[in-house]
């Protein structure tokens, strides 16, 4: 108690300092052209460039010059306007903000931003100028849910998601959905040099294992994120898209599990300032780690009331997309009256499988990585979002290391008898499969019949449960987790009166921007 008492003493003297040490910050947004740090004599400014901290954003003027208050523990940054790309900091992430904190944040557990001083003015920020995107859009790589606990984790991370990609993608930006570590941020470094491998511009958002669980309260508990990623929630225009990213994690100290989903006034108040440059008819994406939807029915893990503002806010917007993660599932989902939407067409939230799938558990395969998969069947991975002309988008799933058309897994028995009573089903997992997804199957190339959604576990998953309840000992670091109803999962019957022998199973499903196809096998054989 005595200790706890003093924390939250040494946290109330620190937010009483930050309210009275306001300063202005102020500098130059450039042209980076010379291609040397900081700006050099041919490196002119930029006017009409959005700076902000966190709540006011002001513009450059005509000679790339702002200026605006700043208070402790705040931080400034540029909103990238969409011809550009920010240079990079000494840790190869976007040098795109800095933290004003004198005295430095408060004393935690892991560290947090060390003393800046109290000066802010020459904070200046270099851009580059890109290419335009193709005329048909660009893509952005879109992870969650590292969740390493360990170095041994992180190279799983780098094994298993980083290394198929390199030289591959094509993406102009990329993020990270929370969760980078297991409440463990002195690993943020060998992340992000395994993650800026890519050559991307990445941007992250803080999850619930992001906090610093020993701080007093919420203004406190990202101190060690921000000294490392800076602005918890900040924006990024690109090629006719903008993106929002949020920290929508509310500390709650004393309480469990410690947070709660939902947004800060002064995120609201940033958003409200920012919302209202943006043309309408833009695309609008929301990155942010805890989902909008209820994890269950009659259990709030985001706040009503902060869902009902965001909707309000958004309402004018007819093309938005959300984007989260923190399941450890994968689904779509699309809001409605139900939950207070009332824009013109149901608000789809794509919550994103996780690239740790279920926390780097399984038996390993011959490279040493674990198998990972989702209690939902879904395999560990990333997505990829396509963002086209007029606000238009699609989505990918892509299984961790697997070819990029791998879109399901399929279950099905190995002999069935001849002429048994015919029904014995096998399973598609669609990881991309949607309530109204149609997905059919032959046999042999013959006639294609429909296949029925069904809400059951994933088979695949419930054997890897049940071997790993009778193995001896642990089949790798972790048991697979425990099989649970997946929102992909379609079932099909598998005839018995064809012949002796193995038959060939085809499935199709199709997705929004793809004909999803697999195969297996069979085979029919006498009773002896």
């Amino acid at each position: 108690m005595k200790r706890q008492a003093a924390m939250a003493l040494a946290t109330l003297l620190w937010l009483g300092a930050a309210q009275a040490a306001e300063t202005t910050a102020s500098g130059t947004v450039y042209e980076e052209r010379d291609g040397q740090p900081g700006r050099g004599t041919r490196d002119a400014g930029l006017p009409g460039v959005q700076v902000s901290n966190g709540q006011d954003i002001v513009l450059t003027d005509a000679k790339g010059h702002y200026q605006l208050p700043v208070r402790d523990g705040q931080v400034v940054f540029v909103i990238k306007p969409d011809a550009y790309r920010f240079t990079d900091a000494a840790d190869g992430l976007p040098a795109f903000w800095r933290m004003y904190a004198p005295e430095g944040g408060p004393k935690l557990k892991y560290a947090g931003a060390a003393p800046t001083g109290s000066q802010a003015d020459g904070w200046d920020f270099g851009l580059r100028r890109e290419k335009a995107a193709p005329a048909d859009g660009f893509q952005m790589l879109v992870f969650t849910d590292p969740q390493v606990v360990r170095e041994a984790d992180v190279g799983y991370y780098d094994k298993d998601i980083v290394q198929p990609l390199l030289g591959k993608t094509q993406a102009r930006l990329g993020t990270t959905l929370g969760d980078l570590s297991s409440d463990d941020p002195r690993l943020y470094p060998a992340l992000n040099r395994v993650t800026t491998q890519l050559g991307v511009p990445w941007f992250h958002v803080p999850g619930n294992h992001d906090v610093n669980y020993d701080a007093a309260d919420d203004m406190a508990s990202l101190t060690s994120w921000r000294a490392v990623y800076g602005p918890d929630t900040y924006a990024v225009n690109e090629q006719g898209a903008s993106f929002v990213f949020l920290d929508d994690i509310i500390f709650k100290p004393g309480t469990k599990p410690g947070y709660t989903g939902g947004l800060r006034e002064d995120q609201f108040v940033f958003l409200e300032n920012y919302l209202r440059t943006l043309p309408k008819q833009r695309l609008l994406v929301l990155g942010m780690h805890i989902p909008l939807f209820d994890a269950e029915p009659g259990r709030e893990t985001f706040r009503h009331a902060d869902r009902a503002r965001l909707f309000a806010l958004l309402r004018e917007f007819p093309h938005v997309l959300v984007l989260s993660g923190h399941s450890h599932n994968q689904r779509h989902y699309y809001h409605g009256a139900a939950e207070g939407w009332t824009g013109a067409a149901p608000l789809h939230e794509y919550n994103v499988g996780a690239a740790c799938g279920a926390f780097w558990s399984g038996v390993k395969d011959a490279a040493g990585v674990p198998d990972a998969t989702m209690s939902d069947g879904t395999p560990n991975g990333y997505a990829v979002l396509t963002v086209r002309p007029q606000g238009a988008y699609a989505l990918d799933y892509h299984a961790a290391r697997d070819p990029d058309d791998a879109q399901m897994y399929l279950h099905a028995p190995k002999v069935l008898r001849k002429d048994a009573y015919p029904a014995w089903g096998f399973y598609a997992n669609v990881f991309m499969g949607q309530d109204d997804t149609p997905v059919e199957f032959r046999v042999d190339g013959g006639q294609w019949k429909p296949m029925k959604r069904v809400l059951l576990p994933d088979p695949r998953l419930t054997v890897e449960n049940a071997r790993d309840d009778l193995a001896e000992a642990l089949r790798g670091d972790d048991r697979s987790p425990e099989a649970t109803p997946s929102p992909h999962l379609w079932r099909g019957t598998l005839p018995t009166d064809l012949a002796l022998g193995e038959h060939t199973v085809e499935v199709r499903a199709k997705l929004p921007n793809r004909e999803a196809t697999a195969k297996t096998t069979y085979r029919l054989a006498l009773n002896h």
